[in-house]
């Protein structure tokens, strides 16, 4: 393996339906492999034999592990994943599909899945808005109204 950094994402019992939501959403993606929990161990994981275990998957060539660790842990927003985008119909895709069937829409180009993970869905204009020093607050004062970001609005301030 080369020396590479892999997010390990942790689920109660849905790793495997979330991996699958993920790679269904970015054009680009895989599931690479399943493990599953074996009898060993049980005494620890109280996860039954058989059970998924983790769930390699790639975004984008990214790689991900998901795993089913129960419910000790939740996702919070101290961590979330940022997805660039080249034109607001590349980010009303990504909202929309993100924020279907009980995400929830949050501020400033954040959102929440359906799995509780904190996504930012962001332009890629916006770090080369925000290096002009004279626009720079504006944009901020900008893209604080917002909940999913407007390409349009951002530029015309």
């Amino acid at each position: 393996m080369t020396n590479k950094i892999i997010p390990c994402l942790w689920f109660d019992n849905q790793a495997e339906e979330a991996a699958l939501f993920y790679t269904s959403i970015f054009k680009d993606s895989k599931i690479e492999g399943i493990s599953y929990y074996g009898k060993e161990g049980f005494e620890i994981h109280n996860q039954p034999e058989g059970t998924v275990m983790v769930v390699e998957f790639q975004i984008n060539g990214q790689s991900f592990s998901a795993m089913n660790g129960g419910p000790v842990f939740k996702f919070n927003e101290s961590i979330s994943l940022q997805v660039f985008c080249d034109s607001q119909a590349e980010i009303d895709y990504y909202w929309d599909k993100l924020t279907s069937d009980g995400g929830e829409e949050v501020q400033c180009g954040w959102l929440k899945d359906k799995y509780g993970l904190s996504w930012q869905i962001v332009p890629s204009i916006l770090p080369e808005l925000m290096k002009d020093a004279s626009k720079a607050g504006k944009v901020m004062n900008a893209f604080m109204q917002m909940k999913k970001m407007d390409i349009d609005k951002l530029k015309q301030v």
